[in-house]
């Protein structure tokens, strides 16, 4: 265990780097053979958009690594926050601190996005994608990076968490984003099972489903327990009756436009235009 930890605590670049590009290439191509829909688009143009604004998303998000592992070290220096207060195995403190950190920044930040409406304005880029696959767990506004950033050093801090396991964090994170958004066909009844404890990828289409009220539910990244503790949690009947995008912005000029969807967060509010569950029998309302 102790390799192990040694190994978080000095995360080589080339791993990031791995985890990153190696899981978009692996996913891209697990899509390709096993597609969930079948989109007809232009899958380089639309992976080199996703790739820019995740390049803008990782500067800002760089700007405050700084604090986030002075954060680090000062709650472990000073024994601060539920790990550090509570004995346990170092096996028990990584899944803790893992699932911990993922709710502080993730499933928390996730929810508050969706229900201020300044702040979903910037989040609402990440659902203008109407062609869900691997590169969309790219898609963010830049200024996103830093409500995600500033509730993880919340987390940090509460939870008392040491600098290896915010690397294991971020990584299980990364690769969780990949496998949620990639448009891959997985057996309905394994992703079923899957979803009772971690976000799987039919769990998270739901999310991204037009129209409210499935836009409000799902906001978990790696543990499904948060959406069905706080009942947040939702499934279909059908899966081929999703429709992606947000129905507020559906034109391709506004959401394959890079300028334009850096611009969204400072254009008007506008609110959503239907809150439909759609056909009966086709798609199931929200709940447990």
């Amino acid at each position: 265990m102790e390799s192990f930890i040694e190994f978080f605590e000095n995360l080589p670049t080339v791993f990031r780097a791995g985890i990153l590009i190696g899981g978009i290439f692996l996913f891209w191509v697990i899509e390709g053979v096993f597609p969930l829909f079948e989109f007809g688009y232009k899958k380089a143009r639309h992976a080199a958009l996703n790739l820019v604004l995740n390049g803008f998303f990782v500067v800002i998000g760089l700007g405050f690594a700084g604090i986030l592992i002075w954060s680090s070290n000062y709650v472990t220096t000073n024994e601060f926050g539920v790990l550090q207060w509570i004995e346990m195995p170092v096996w028990v403190q990584a899944i803790v601190g893992v699932m911990l950190l993922d709710f502080f920044g993730a499933y928390l930040i996730h929810w508050i996005e969706h229900k201020v409406k300044w702040m979903w304005k910037f989040h609402l880029v990440h659902h203008s994608d109407t062609t869900v696959d691997v590169t969309t767990g790219l898609r963010h506004h830049p200024g996103e990076a830093v409500f995600r950033m500033v509730f993880t050093i919340i987390g940090v801090i509460l939870v008392g968490v040491p600098i290896w396991i915010i690397f294991l964090y971020q990584s299980i994170s990364a690769l969780f984003a990949h496998l949620s958004h990639a448009n891959i066909n997985m057996p309905k009844k394994i992703d079923r099972a899957l979803s009772w404890v971690l976000i799987t990828p039919l769990m998270h289409k739901v999310h991204h489903h037009y129209t409210q009220p499935y836009t409000d539910t799902n906001y978990g990244n790696i543990f499904a327990i948060w959406d069905r503790m706080f009942g947040t949690f939702a499934e279909v009947n059908d899966v081929s009756e999703l429709k992606y995008g947000i129905d507020t912005h559906m034109d391709p000029k506004e959401n394959d436009n890079l300028g334009n969807l850096l611009k969204i967060p400072f254009q008007p509010y506008r609110p959503p235009t239907s809150s439909k569950f759609g056909e009966e029998g086709k798609l199931e309302k929200p709940g447990n």
